[in-house]
């Protein structure tokens, strides 16, 4: 019971700190016409899809998906666009509100879960992702108990996928930093692929009106400077 409690607090937490960012002016600097939010979704795309070839293939028709902390339903859409199958595809979430949303915006056919992993049938899906999910949570703890969760629901061979901070944020302490070796020790999978990517946030702003080469250069050439990741775990067949 205590470890229940001890969930369902830092549920609360994070939906109060979710909250209050989306009532704060800062929601205006990740407004989707801004340069450099435009830049880096191109980049994440990429990175994404490169990755996602290398790991579940070209063809997403029949690939099985669960997204954690879907969000309002962004990434799902991504894969349909590229030819996921809506049925193929849920969502989850904490906040009804969010899924409310992202059922509105997205494909009919998509499934949407509010509540706890443990609810999803165990070793069913080929990709379970997670993006800026790990960092929310800042009791190891709960970092592991969301890592099992994600692990049950993968058939054997299929992938767990993290986007998530490199950096921990001074200006935002309800966030912390996911890095690889903690997923690592998360999972004890057979094939690992990690690829840093974005220019910490500060940079990328001040860059923004200048031409798109300036910051795909810099990216490129100091690693240091990319504040995210997406991680990719395979479940031995």
């Amino acid at each position: 019971m205590d470890v229940q409690l001890d969930q369902q607090a830092e549920q609360e937490r994070i939906a109060r700190a979710y909250r209050g960012w989306h009532g704060s002016a800062a929601l205006a600097r990740h407004a989707w016409h801004r340069p450099d939010v435009v830049r880096q979704q191109a980049m994440r795309a990429r990175v994404l899809s490169r990755m996602l070839v290398s790991t579940v293939g070209t063809d997403l028709t029949h690939v099985r998906v669960v997204d954690v902390g879907c969000g309002t339903g962004a990434f799902l859409r991504q894969l349909i666009d590229w030819g996921a199958t809506p049925a193929n595809l849920t969502g989850t979430e904490f906040q009804q509100d969010r899924l409310d949303i992202a059922a509105a915006r997205t494909a009919p056919g998509v499934g949407w879960h509010c509540g706890a992993l443990s609810l999803l049938p165990a070793g069913n899906s080929d990709l379970v992702a997670a993006q800026t999910v790990f960092s929310s949570y800042l009791d190891p703890g709960m970092r592991a108990q969301l890592a099992a969760d994600m692990w049950r629901l993968l058939k054997p061979g299929g992938w767990c996928m993290v986007f998530d901070f490199r950096y921990n944020n001074p200006k935002n302490p309800q966030v912390r930093r996911v890095t690889r070796e903690e997923l690592d020790r998360f999972w004890p999978g057979e094939r690992q692929q990690y690829q840093t990517l974005l220019l910490v946030p500060p940079v990328g702003r001040a860059l923004a009106g200048l031409p798109a080469l300036v910051t795909e250069i810099l990216a490129s050439v100091a690693p240091p400077l990319r504040s995210q990741f997406i991680y990719m775990c395979r479940k031995k067949p």
